[in-house]
């Protein structure tokens, strides 16, 4: 075989077997080669050389390894038609996914808008009021929890932030696997742990089986918000989502309002609870974690009855599931409106080219079961995890960024300031409570009978002699350096009440919830307790307040007005006026918040608060369904959602930290995010003319 690199090169034989190579016109000696053996004869060539013709030479990097330079050029030229096969596909498959968001949108108005989709309606929104009472219920038993299972004061702040991170933690795995696995099969998955999870809690003695349940609780729940809106979004046409979305929203709110008036009306009734054997004592407060598990239970019956996304079907391949599953959409909706007749005409859906899920099912034909199911989980978590990186491409990259900022500074400023409002008019209630406080310095009281509560009082170097506190409640009083001689309790209940630096000399404490934790540095001489109720006890009165009740019940309330206002004008102003335009309305509500001198001007600000930043939330999470393409459309809201609830966890300490030191801080920090959020926010594209993708 001729080749330019043997024509440009003189062999030359020397004695010895020694080989020389010299390049042509150049006189210069190159690649030198030696042998120790002599020449070989015809006969015993190299069974490599055999069969080659005399007139042609051998690529001497044969020898050596070398790739011959034919071979170079080849590799390269087949590379280049394997990159355009793969930009020809890209192409391909890029049409057929714009052929099927057009196509898919066509059937979708052929379908109509009626009975399925309000059936689906009232079912998902069971599923978002479920999210909208467990964002309340941690807050509502968080008080008679800590009594009832003495926990301390280290570990308070433990319950809350545990739920929110598995609720963060879900909404980012249940959004991305929902793009895998379905949206409705992955929100059965989430309502089925949330239930389960709940009712355990329900039972859990200890504060640790307690905290874990209500962590699997909140990781179940935290994936309904990113499913439900999926899920839903898929079966409206272009002119009905922004408006059906919003309606969607108020299960939220309905969520709240029913968590706000089952607390009031069960949790301060204690003789509502109950004992099962001698160590599950379930106390009004279990009892409300039992009756908020009924929208879950209602939602988890409703979603079995669902069909799966034909949006989904499609983007996976399954054409003739997801045919008749749009065939039932149509059926249901025209016979309901008295036109059985008519016909399902889509026959041919396009359905994008997929590789992913054949690759699963090959590999999970072969090896064992455990193998089987190893690989196709593994391969589920990989494309998961390629789902994620792929928002970050070029055509995502600016408006995920701008979306995150948005999601950040409204969930920032709006979980922060619902902090503040219930602690701030907490902390009005004590500062108005210790205003009224009675001291009583160095009294002298021999042979009484309190047969009456002590309130909110302080006693100083008093001495009590042969006195007797029977069948009594002593509430937030605190005896100092005080002599207790003779004395003899009996029957006495007592709340955030202690004896500090005080003498007992021959007391009797008979039946009395006065024990060691009330005793600060105190002498005891022949002092006897004797049935004593040791551990912990709840006095609901004490920790049940009926103002916050009131004031989430108003709060959640309030939003009415805006969510009504929302659906009516998302697709007559646009998503991204909706959003600006009430970040910026409710950054000004927030000045008026310095003008918070009483309890009832918090709640009044609170619901205005309120009322004016739904329409924002609402408006967000249409356009953040609408912006990404089916494939990733869990996955972005999931993201987005997770980033919601982080930014939560942050603004609940920030806020809390400033309550009784200054009003100022919070709000400004609310303020600057609520304008933040809204300028960036209008710079998102429009997309209630846009066909999904």
């Amino acid at each position: 075989m001729d080749d330019p690199y043997h024509n440009n090169v003189n062999q030359q034989v020397t004695q010895g077997g020694e080989y020389t190579y010299t390049q042509d016109g150049s006189g210069q000696e190159g690649y030198p080669y030696q042998a120790d053996y002599p020449p070989q004869e015809e006969d015993a060539a190299s069974d490599d050389t055999e069969g080659a013709d005399d007139g042609e030479q051998m690529y001497e990097g044969e020898y050596q390894g070398v790739p011959h330079p034919d071979e170079i050029k080849e590799a390269r030229r087949a590379a280049r038609v394997e990159a355009r096969r793969k930009a020809r596909l890209a192409a391909q498959q890029e049409d057929e996914e714009d052929n099927l968001a057009e196509q898919y949108e066509t059937i979708m108005e052929d379908c109509g808008h009626g009975r399925f989709q309000w059936m689906l309606f009232f079912v998902l929104g069971l599923a978002l009021m479920a999210d909208g009472v467990d964002g309340f219920v941690v807050g509502f038993v968080l008080p008679s929890a800590e009594k009832d299972m003495c926990i301390s004061n280290a570990d308070k702040g433990l319950l809350g932030l545990l739920v929110y991170v598995a609720m963060m933690v879900g909404a980012l795995v249940w959004g991305g696997l929902s793009d895998k696995m379905g949206r409705r099969k992955c929100l059965i998955y989430v309502l089925t742990i949330d239930l389960v999870f709940s009712f355990l809690s329900c039972f859990a003695q200890s504060y640790g089986f307690f905290l874990f349940f209500r962590f699997c609780s909140g990781f179940g729940i935290g994936g309904s918000i990113p499913i439900v809106y999926t899920y839903f979004t898929e079966f409206l046409q272009m002119d009905k989502r922004g408006e059906h979305l919003s309606w969607l929203c108020m299960f939220w709110m309905l969520g709240g309002l029913y968590a706000s008036f089952t607390a009031w009306g069960i949790i301060p009734h204690y003789g509502w609870g109950f004992a099962i054997g001698t160590e599950i004592q379930m106390h009004s407060w279990r009892l409300f974690i039992l009756v908020c598990l009924l929208p879950v239970l209602a939602a988890l019956v409703g979603v079995v009855f669902m069909p799966e996304s034909p949006r989904f079907l499609l983007e996976n391949a399954r054409h003739d599931e997801a045919w008749m599953i749009l065939r039932r959409v149509h059926d249901t909706n025209w016979k309901a409106k008295g036109e059985p007749e008519r016909v399902f005409t889509a026959t041919n859906i396009k359905t994008p080219q997929t590789q992913d899920d054949e690759f699963i099912e090959i590999q999970s034909d072969t090896g064992t079961a455990f193998q089987r199911w190893t690989v196709r989980h593994m391969t589920m978590l990989q494309q998961v995890m390629a789902n994620i990186m792929s928002l970050s491409a070029p055509e995502f990259r600016l408006q995920g960024l701008f979306l995150v900022i948005v999601w950040f500074c409204l969930a920032f400023s709006y979980h922060g300031l619902g902090v503040w409002f219930p602690d701030m008019i907490k902390y009005m209630q004590y500062e108005e409570y210790e205003s009224k406080v009675r001291v009583f310095h160095r009294e002298r009281v021999e042979r009484f009978h309190f047969n009456f509560s002590l309130v909110n009082q302080i006693h100083r170097e008093g001495e009590y002699i042969h006195d007797k506190f029977a069948n009594i409640e002593i509430k937030s009083v605190k005896f100092e350096d005080s002599l207790f001689e003779n004395c003899y309790f009996e029957d006495v209940r007592s709340t955030n009440t202690f004896f500090e630096n005080c003498t007992f000399k021959s007391t009797v404490f008979y039946n009395t919830d006065l024990w060691q934790e009330k005793f600060k540095d105190c002498r005891m001489e022949n002092t006897t307790f004797l049935h004593p109720k040791k551990g912990c006890h709840l006095n609901f009165k004490e920790e049940n307040d009926i103002v916050i009740y009131m004031v989430s019940f108003l709060g959640s309330f309030a939003v009415l007005p805006g969510n009504i206002l929302s659906a009516l004008f998302m697709d007559k102003i646009g998503r991204i006026r909706i959003i600006g335009g009430s970040m910026l309305a409710s950054a000004a509500c927030t000045f008026l918040l310095l003008l918070s001198f009483s309890q009832g001007a918090v709640i009044c600000w609170q619901c205005l608060f309120y009322g004016t930043s739904i329409a924002a939330w609402n408006g967000l999470e249409v356009i953040s369904v609408e912006l990404y393409p089916a494939a990733r459309r869990g996955t972005a809201f999931g993201i987005l959602n997770g980033i919601s609830k982080f930014a939560a966890l942050i603004a609940s300490f920030i806020f809390a930290a400033f309550i009784g030191v200054t009003k100022i801080v919070p709000i400004f920090l609310a303020f600057a995010a609520l304008v933040c959020g809204g300028l960036v926010a209008l710079k998102l594209p429009e997309t209630r003319e846009k066909i999904l993708s």
